[in-house]
Formats: C-alpha cells, sequence, structure tokens
C-alpha cells in the first residue's frame, strides 16, 4: 500500500507583523518588523524593553462574553485557525471523528496565571475566578478548538519550549501518514509577554537589550552585533490532509509536507548541540527522499543568541556540505520575534513564503555578518526566486528537543 502524502490545505497567521498569512507574507517581503518597545504595564520591573505585540482585537472572531472566559494565547488559536479551516474549505461536520488537532504551546494560558497569583499573592484575596484551571491549562487552547469545530478525531497537545508546534505539524503528519486521520488541525499559539514570565526569562540573561538606535532593530540573528532574542506573541494553524482526499474534493494545495526530523540533544538544558540539530535535519531529508541540494531555502532557528546561531550555522554546514554554500538561509525572528511554543508553526508559514510566492523572506538588520556563522544568508530584505522544490525550517529548544520540517512545492491539480 503506497504511503499517504500529506498535503496543506488551508493556513491561518496570527502574529506581530500580520494577522492573516497574507498579510504576514507581506510583512516578511517588505520587512517590516513588529519588534517594539513594551509599554510599561507589560514590562513593569522585568527589565525587558522590547517585545514584539500582537495588534489584537477578540471580537473580531469571538463574543465578548467567550473572549472574557479564554486566555489569550486560546483567542490567537482560535483566530488562526478559524483563517486555516476557512482557506482550506474543509467541513468537519461531514466526517468529525477523521478529523483531530495536534496542538503546540510553552506556556499555556500564561496570562491567566499570572493574574491568578497576582490577585492571590498580590492582593492577597485567596479566591480565583473559577475556570481558572481549564483556562490556563497547557491543553486549553487546542481543546478549544476541537470543542469549537467538532473535532472528535485524534488529538494531542506538545510542550516542548520552542519546538512544541513544530512538532505538532511533524506529529500530525505521521498520523495522517498511518491512515488513523483523514485530516488534522495543527499548529501553536503562545501569549507569554507577562511582568513575571518577562522577568524569568531575564534572569536567564539571553534577552536583547533595545537597539540604541531603532527597538525595531533589537533582534539581530546572525550579526557580529547580536545581543539575544527578543520575545513575541501569537499563532499559526494548518489543515493538514491526506493528499488524494484534498485533492478529490478540490481543496487548494499549499505545499505537501513530506519530511520530518526529531532528536534530542540530551546534553544540556540550554545549551544547544549541534550533533542533535544535525541529526534531526538529516532525519528530515531522509523522510522527504530529498537530498541537500533540493532545498531552496532554510527558515533557520536563529534567535540571536551568541551560541545558538553558531552552533546551528555549523550544524547546517555540516547536514548541508558544498551545499551550503548555496542554499538560501534567514531567520525571520528579525522581524515577528521569538514566539517560543508557537515560533515553529509561524515560522513554518514564513518557509511556505517561496514556495506560494516566490520570494525568500529575509533576516532583518544583518548588515554585519558573524564570519563564525558562514551561510548564504538572505539579508536585510526579500529576494525574488523561482520557486523552489523544497524548503526547510528549524527549530531547537531549551531541554535539547530539534524538530526540523521539511515542504515540498505541490503539483498543479
Amino acid at each position: 500500500m503506497a504511503e499517504r502524502r500529506v498535503a496543506v490545505t488551508g493556513a491561518g497567521v496570527i502574529s506581530p507583523i500580520g494577522n492573516t498569512l497574507e498579510d504576514f507574507h507581506r510583512s516578511l517581503c517588505d520587512a517590516r518588523p513588529g519588534i517594539r518597545r513594551l509599554p510599561s504595564e507589560i514590562a513593569q520591573g522585568s527589565g525587558v524593553q522590547v517585545g514584539a505585540m500582537v495588534d489584537w482585537q477578540p471580537t473580531t472572531v469571538l463574543k465578548e462574553t467567550e473572549a472574557a472566559n479564554l486566555d489569550r494565547a486560546t483567542q490567537f488559536a482560535l483566530g488562526a485557525v478559524a483563517q486555516a479551516l476557512g482557506a482550506s474549505g474543509l467541513e468537519p461536520r461531514a466526517s468529525p471523528e477523521r478529523i483531530g488537532v495536534y496542538w503546540g504551546t510553552g506556556l499555556g494560558g500564561a496570562n491567566t496565571l499570572e493574574t491568578a497569583y497576582k490577585q492571590v499573592y498580590g492582593a492577597g484575596e485567596w479566591r480565583t475566578r473559577p475556570l481558572t484551571v481549564v483556562m490556563a491549562m497547557s491543553n486549553a487552547a487546542g481543546a478549544n478548538v476541537a470543542v469549537r469545530h467538532g473535532l472528535r478525531g485524534p488529538f494531542a497537545n506538545f510542550a516542548t519550549a520552542c519546538s512544541s508546534s513544530a512538532m505538532a505539524l511533524g506529529e500530525a503528519m505521521r498520523t495522517i501518514q498511518a491512515g488513523r486521520a483523514d485530516a488534522i488541525v495543527a499548529g501553536g499559539s503562545e501569549a507569554l509577554l507577562t511582568p513575571a514570565t518577562l522577568l524569568a526569562w531575564q534572569a536567564l540573561r539571553t534577552l536583547a537589550a533595545a537597539d540604541p538606535g531603532d527597538a525595531a532593530a533589537s533582534c539581530k540573528p546572525f550579526d557580529k552585533r547580536r545581543g539575544g532574542l527578543v520575545l513575541g506573541e501569537g499563532a499559526a494553524a494548518f489543515v493538514l490532509e491526506d493528499e488524494s482526499r484534498a485533492r478529490s474534493r478540490g481543496a487548494p494545495i499549499l505545499a505537501l509536507l513530506t519530511g520530518y526530523g526529531n532528536s534530542c540533544d540530551a546534553v544540556h538544558m540550554s545549551r544547544p548541540d549541534g550533533d542533535g540539530q544535525a541529526r534531526a535535519m538529516r532525519e528530515a531529508l531522509a523522510e522527504s527522499h530529498l537530498a541537500p541540494g533540493d532545498i531552496g531555502y532554510i527558515n533557520a532557528h536563529g534567535t540571536a543568541t551568541a551560541v545558538g546561531d553558531v552552533v546551528e550555522a555549523e550544524a547546517i554546514q555540516a547536514v548541508f556540505g558544498d551545499a551550503a554554500a548555496d542554499v538560501p538561509v534567514s531567520s525571520t525572528k528579525s522581524l515577528h520575534a521569538h514566539l517560543l511554543g508557537a515560533a515553529g508553526a509561524l515560522e513554518f508559514a514564513a518557509a511556505l513564503l517561496p514556495l506560494m510566492r516566490g520570494w525568500l523572506p529575509p533576516t532583518a538588520y544583518l548588515e554585519q555578518p558573524d564570519p563564525q556563522c558562514r551561510l548564504r544568508h538572505v539579508r536585510l530584505r526579500a529576494e525574488r526566486v523561482t520557486p523552489p522544490r523544497a524548503v526547510m525550517s528549524n527549530s531547537f529548544a531549551f531541554g535539547g528537543s530539534n524538530v526540523v520540517l521539511v515542504a515540498e512545492r505541490a503539483a498543479p491539480l
């Protein structure tokens, strides 16, 4: 029996640089940044200066009474999923038991938890909202997606830090290939720009200070001047579907998800390991039956940390060999910042830009490339290209979790 191939038939985005896939892609092409100085009520005493917030009005997709009982991360998820399902034309009611939800998040309902802690420990009021648990739990976003759309197939929630939503996509692909589902709504959401969460990240000493000349330029992956990562928020969702089923109903096919690599460094909780990253890239290529030279773009994890960027560049060189000098690489975190648990999904959406529209998204503000990061950078502005055969998206996380996705251009209907 031939292996089932997995098509991407719909996508939705809620991000600091656009709240639809089209707007997100347009911002990448224009190198339009979403990083700003954080409002004082968000930063408070954390010492964090910059972040990337979503311009969000929940009433565009939810009733006020609904939004009041949903964490911000769940609101983002529902907004992105509504777009993805609408774009795909998938009708869940036809076979709800064959359509699942696989979701990723780092901290789940961070805003809900912070509100509860402030009430209890700050105000000394030993009572919280009755819905605090179900708003804050890690699987709240995915569960609300399933409930809202009546999706009764396989369900999974992944919380592996920065690789969470990429893992959700990869595992969803495997589930469809195995015949356990015909379609899965997969992606991730994150909303953790709260004072206490920012303070915790500041204590790690991995966050960038505001660029003195331009706060928007604070995240500089692969640049000699880089000073650390910048935190963001948002969501991205995709409808993944058995290709033959998608074609039979005339669905739009944005790309094919053909490769998924998953490895663990098992070395250190926060220091990345190039061997683990390379193993994940090789596994994704092998599953896609592709050679390094078949990849026409890599969306790098590229967080702009001193160590992380060098390790990833060396891992890419190790896997791609001579082809590393030619394959275009960029980190779009320079524009939308690091969405942690939602990063993999959002950056998979960025990696689809060359396949769908023939543009390579840039690493903005990469004016002084670090010689230790010897890659074929897409610097400063987007580049027009013939849509490549395939693209790769890297997601590497604290705890040593490495996930790599490979997508290919779909043949016309």
